[in-house]
């Protein structure tokens, strides 16, 4: 169903390849490689693998739908179109309270962790404590000052995080002790579910390419292919980079926690490649947390102005600057205090686990479309029938199933809360028609 929002169709295959890869590779990859090499050793290859794969599985059941459902809103459209307003209404909120809040404060910790390879006083955490201020009111002061001036600070582009990344992937096989290339996969299911949960963080992202799905030429043809070329990519990246990390630090890659590609990077060039990569990696960071602080709260707006959130107060717009300055506020407030009392690990598992549950209803959307309704000629299709979204279900569901108890209950305990938030609202606004 392709629908006319008055947008125009620009974007094409290449076009959504970089637009995707972008949005995939952030920090997670900075920072993943020893906390996957810590659990799993030298059969951490292994969990890219299947991370890999189900990204690509999910993705496939992205393209189906997105052939499908073409207008602005990526999954957030696919899911209400599929399963009705409440649907769409938790998609909404558990994208914006859950994965982009704990994305970013997970990323801020990230690049706190990385600074604190040539800066050791970003350890303690009174300084982290001012950085995440510095860093969320920085950045929301000038989302609140106006869109050019965001916008100025969101370009630092592709560039600055692929440079240090491909010095790595394509020198670091001249320094490599091939001693430490002996991989073996002799752990645990449990331990491949905890450790997939967490490095899931460094792939999710190439869906939100598809909310321009509006702007895309031939988005039947173009969805599909961008969005397996994108995968695919990324998964071969992210596999070399784990290589050539894992096989020059060997067993001494836990001891380099918090950067452990600039330590590969001293390694092959000294201080000077440490540095490269250091700066890398916090462009990459910094241009990850400063897109989410323009884009997020946006959607807090418009969810408050549709009255899909209960309070209207965020839908306010600043009388100077004409910006939603409430809803920049609340999420950079929020992003701050997320920040100043969780981890990397922690934040980056959450996040994770909030995009899985928005994954699992786009891939029920597939299943749904296909049982309701008429094969459409032309658009995209997932070939086996009903297997890979069934496959990708049941993975989705597993790996969700390692989420720790504190944190699958408090999972739980958001979902009740904002369905109770849902239907007082809806009740509030029952009343008003009927008075």
């Amino acid at each position: 169903m392709v629908e006319n929002e008055g947008l125009k169709r620009e974007i094409g295959t290449w076009g959504l390849v970089a637009n995707s890869v972008n949005i995939i590779i952030g920090a997670g990859i900075f920072i993943l490689p020893v906390l996957v090499a810590e659990r799993l050793g030298t059969g951490s290859i292994l969990a890219y693998v299947i991370c890999g794969l189900l990204m690509l599985m999910i993705m496939l059941c992205f393209v189906e739908v997105g052939s499908k459902i073409t207008i602005t809103g990526g999954a957030y459209s696919y899911i209400e179109n599929a399963f009705g307003r409440f649907s769409g209404f938790l998609t909404t909120t558990i994208f914006i309270f859950g994965a982009a809040i704990m994305a970013n404060a997970a990323v801020a910790n990230g690049l706190a962790d990385t600074l604190s390879y040539f800066l050791p006083v970003f350890r303690k955490l009174w300084i982290r404590i001012i950085f995440f201020a510095i860093v969320f009111g920085g950045l929301g002061y000038f989302n609140v000052r106006g869109l050019s001036k965001a916008m100025a600070i969101v370009k630092f582009n592709t560039i600055a995080k692929m440079v240090p990344l491909l010095m790595i992937v394509i020198c670091g096989w001249f320094f490599i002790r091939t001693e430490n290339l002996n991989f073996t996969f002799g752990n645990s299911i449990k331990d491949i579910g905890e450790v997939s949960l967490i490095l899931l963080f460094a792939f999710v992202g190439a869906e939100t390419a598809l909310n321009v799905s509006g702007e895309i030429k031939k988005p039947e043809k173009t969805i599909p292919k961008g969005i397996i070329i994108s995968v695919l990519l990324v998964v071969v990246i992210y596999l070399l980079v784990q290589v050539v990390v894992q096989a020059i630090l060997g067993e001494t890659i836990t001891e380099h926690r918090d950067a452990p590609l600039a330590a590969t990077a001293r390694i092959m060039f000294g201080s000077a490649g440490a540095l490269i990569v250091v700066i890398g990696a916090g462009f990459s960071m910094f241009g990850n947390i400063s897109g989410m602080v323009l884009n997020m709260p946006r959607i807090l707006f418009a969810a408050a102005r549709d009255r899909v959130l209960p309070s209207k107060t965020l839908a306010r717009i600043h009388p100077v600057f004409r910006t939603p300055w409430v809803a920049i506020v609340t999420y950079s407030a929020l992003g701050f205090i997320f920040a100043s009392i969780g981890e990397f690990k922690q934040l980056a598992m959450l996040s994770s686990a909030s995009y899985l549950i928005i994954y699992l209803g786009v891939v029920f959307s597939v299943i749904k479309f296909r049982l309701t309704g008429n094969r459409e000629p032309g658009l995209y299709r997932i070939p086996g029938g009903y297997i890979i979204p069934v496959i990708t279900a049941v993975a989705i569901i597993w790996v969700l199933s390692n989420l720790p108890v504190n944190e699958l209950t408090a999972m739980g305990i958001f979902i009740l809360l904002i369905s109770a938030v849902y239907q007082v609202v809806i009740l509030t606004g029952r009343r008003k028609q009927n008075s």
